[in-house]
């Protein structure tokens, strides 16, 4: 058997089509293990190869089962790169976009992040890469971590105001 053959294979198995109903069942499983966008589970639906008017009714159905709720996968979302990744809510909100969640419910995945351990959570990025940059001037270590935590989706406003305002960073460690 040829090489090309198991992915041949697998693009057979991939493209067959799913009935409605099989369609639904599988979506509950997916939307069951976590939470789902609706923008994640239609793009699921199309990939099964099924017709507009058949994913709005599943994902219709979705919805008023419970197994789809934007609200609750927007918080569950931004806390989870939060408290994992340690993203900040530039990031957070460019990611909440790409899944094409509503601004009522990135509000909403916003106001769920402790401002307090934000804030805790920024200084750890901004003092572990400043503590990385030794052997550099304070200027170049200044701006080469806020650039790092700008990367990360933290508000530019926010870092210089801490970098400026939280003596640790020159003094003890400089």
């Amino acid at each position: 058997m040829a090489i090309g053959s198991f992915s041949d294979d697998d693009e057979i198995r991939k493209k067959k089509k799913l009935t409605p109903r099989q369609a639904l069942v599988k979506m509950m499983k997916y939307c069951a293990y976590q939470e789902r966008s609706q923008h994640e589970v239609r793009q699921k639906l199309y990939e099964h190869g099924l017709y507009s008017s058949e994913i709005e009714e599943i994902i219709s159905e979705l919805i008023v089962e419970g197994f789809i709720n934007e609200e609750r996968f927007a918080i569950a979302f931004a806390g989870g790169k939060f408290r994992v990744k340690s993203w900040g809510r530039i990031k957070i909100k460019h990611a909440l976009q790409q899944h094409k969640i509503s601004d009522y419910c990135m509000k909403k995945a916003m106001q769920a992040i402790d401002e307090e351990k934000y804030l805790e959570s920024l200084k750890l990025i901004l003092q572990s890469k400043w503590d990385k940059l030794r052997g550099k001037s304070d200027y170049e270590r200044r701006n080469l971590t806020a650039r790092f935590a700008q990367t990360k989706g933290f508000e530019s406003e926010l870092i210089w105001q801490i970098l400026r305002e939280d003596g640790d960073f020159t003094s003890e460690n400089g």
